[in-house]
């Protein structure tokens, strides 16, 4: 059974248990509320290996992501302060040396993308 059948079965056997215990123990939970208390509870446990596994992907590369925002964080917002107009911009490219650049598009680039967007929309 893949995840969706068991979510569904989960909300089933809920609604069906919820209807059990509301009826005999009256704990003042309609049907509705108790089933889908159950529902969450069984959603939980479906996704504690997934928040679990995020967990120990943050702790493993969480001080890496910090000591790059403290290094890096104060000279990309001065760089990011001086763009006005990030549609000016190609894509970030990678050099083969490692080096990330930032092409300005010259104003052939922005006249071929005016072209293509005339007439509502670029023509497939």
């Amino acid at each position: 059974m893949n995840r969706t059948k068991h979510l569904i079965f989960a909300a089933i056997i809920g609604l069906s248990a919820g209807a059990a215990s509301a009826e005999e123990a009256g704990d003042g939970q309609s049907l509705m509320e108790r089933g889908l208390t159950l529902f969450f509870e069984g959603l939980q446990e479906e996704m504690a290996p997934t928040v679990e596994s995020l967990n120990s992907l943050m702790e493993e590369i969480g001080p890496g992501v910090q000591g790059f925002l403290e290094d890096m964080g104060p000279r990309l917002g001065a760089v990011f302060s001086k763009v006005e107009d990030w549609s000016q911009y190609h894509a970030p490219e990678m050099l083969d040396n490692g080096d990330i650049i930032l092409r300005k598009k010259t104003p052939e680039d922005i006249e071929i993308l005016d072209e293509g967007t005339e007439g509502g929309g670029i023509e497939l």
